[in-house]
């Protein structure tokens, strides 16, 4: 199997990086393509088999999967520049270009004698080391293709299929709350300082704090609120702490939050 990725941005170069960690293809079967060679040039020297180039068409030719990690104000040029060039629909479409519907995919992939298969994906930048929560939406796709991609993603995190009105709101609580998650713990690392910690100490109990909370929750399939109540005891200093935060908005502060970037 060979993937390309057109796009070698943030998360464009962060879906390389991971893949290329992966077990389920082999660097040298990745290329990347790019308008700006210096970006190509920085992951060629991080993962030195990789294949990169500067020639869209070049690159597509040979895939089997091609990763859509664009700007979506070039996405229609993008595509125009390609679509004469694929194996359609052998080769299956991923697009990661926010915003881009699948009606709007497909109606610049699908051509009279063709119908590709197309998914819309939304990772987060925590793919670079395979700890993605990615969304993706099938369309056109055989459920061979479906369990491909499927297993593709969860090479790089976890997965979950959605229906596509769910895009939206999955992309605030899963790409946007990469950086919500992150605003917390800046806080409290913060609150550690105030509280005579060094900053790289108060960093380190942050981050082990907040990765232990994610990790128990995901081994255990246990709601929050079970998990705080074990530590929640009568008169206790865990229950002041966040009453306080609480009286000042904490929770309601974060349901508006991802109601804003919806």
């Amino acid at each position: 199997m060979k993937i390309t990725i057109i796009g070698c941005g943030n998360m464009g170069g962060a879906i390389a990086r991971g893949l290329a960690q992966s077990h389920f293809i082999r660097p040298e079967d990745i290329t990347v393509s790019n308008r700006s060679q210096e970006k190509l040039d920085k992951l060629k020297a991080e993962v030195p088999s990789i294949h990169t180039t500067t020639d869209n068409k070049a690159a597509v030719k040979a895939a089997d999967i091609i990763v859509l990690a664009v700007k979506p104000w070039v996405l229609d040029n993008v595509a125009i520049d390609i679509r004469k060039d694929l194996d359609l629909p052998r080769q299956i479409i991923v697009s990661i270009v926010a915003g881009a519907s699948l009606e709007r995919l497909a109606a610049l992939f699908t051509s009279s004698d063709s119908i590709p298969a197309i998914f819309r994906v939304m990772p987060n930048t925590a793919v670079a080391i395979r700890q993605s929560m990615t969304l993706f939406t099938p369309y056109n796709a055989l459920p061979e293709q479906v369990d491909q991609i499927r297993t593709l993603l969860d090479n790089l995190g976890k997965s979950l299929l959605v229906d596509e009105n769910l895009m939206e709101a999955g992309t605030a609580l899963c790409s946007c709350g990469t950086a919500f998650a992150m605003r917390y713990m800046r806080a409290a690392i913060e609150g550690g300082v105030e509280m005579g910690f060094y900053p790289h100490d108060a960093q380190l109990l942050v981050e082990q704090t907040v990765k232990g909370a994610a990790e128990l929750l995901l081994a255990t399939g246990n709601h929050p609120e079970i998990e705080i109540d074990k530590v929640t005891t009568p008169g206790g200093i865990t229950i002041k702490g966040l009453n306080e935060m609480e009286a000042a908005g904490f929770s309601s502060a974060v349901i508006r939050g991802l109601k804003a970037s919806k």
